[in-house]
């Protein structure tokens, strides 16, 4: 076997959705199907337009938006209507980010089990400027509040489309959920270290590199 197939049964399954994910994951599958149909549909090419458009935004935004970001009841707290349930913050971000990813692309960038830690080490292997990824994905690690999570996963994902690398935004959305609650924002921070240090992202294709540098084998 060689190193890098032994790399490949070494790596850990895919993480799986929870109920959340798998809503999103439906509802940006199915936007990604009717934009990258051919021809596109044209209903969905604005849809995400209007999406992209929302970044940074409340939820609610634009009610015109309800089918790519309703969120089903059964998934809600009972928080008042007049704050946005995590949810529902959650779904929001993670599909108009999906809007960005997929922006002028043909390709899918909505992958199942591509998670974030998992994405981004194959965009420093991918990266002509892999410090400038790396030194991104540590302000990701380090945000001291949620706002400042989406400021960074932004740029994170800007580099993802430059690359034509795709993430699973059902996961990316239980990410998103969880980095909102308190206990959960150090938690998935940890999970996404460990997700990119488990995929090797200092050697190119997953594997050792052989170069050695020792004195002994310039001897």
């Amino acid at each position: 076997m060689t190193t890098a197939t032994a790399d490949q049964a070494r790596r850990v399954p895919p993480r799986r959705r929870r109920e959340l994910g798998e809503h999103v994951a439906r509802t940006v599958g199915t936007l990604q199907a009717q934009v990258l149909s051919d021809p596109p549909r044209p209903d969905a090419v604005a849809a995400l337009a209007r999406l992209r458009r929302g970044i940074g935004q409340a939820p609610g935004f634009d009610y015109t938006l309800e089918a790519y970001l309703w969120v089903p009841e059964a998934l809600l707290s009972r928080r008042p209507a007049d704050r946005a349930d995590d949810a529902e913050q959650a779904v929001h971000d993670a599909v108009t980010l999906y809007a960005l990813h997929q922006q002028s692309r043909r390709e899918r960038m909505h992958v199942g089990g591509q998670g974030l830690g998992f994405a981004v080490a194959g965009l420093v292997r991918a990266s002509d400027g892999p410090d400038g990824v790396r030194r991104r994905f540590a302000a990701l690690g380090t945000a001291s509040t949620y706002a400042e999570s989406i400021y960074h996963l932004r740029g994170l994902i800007t580099m993802l489309r430059t690359h034509q690398l795709p993430l699973d935004y059902g996961l990316l959305a239980d990410d998103l959920c969880a980095l909102r609650r308190p206990k959960g924002r150090t938690d998935t921070q940890a999970m996404w270290g460990r997700e990119f240090i488990r995929n090797r992202p200092g050697t190119a294709e997953g594997t050792e590199s052989t170069t050695d540098t020792s004195e002994e084998s310039q001897a």
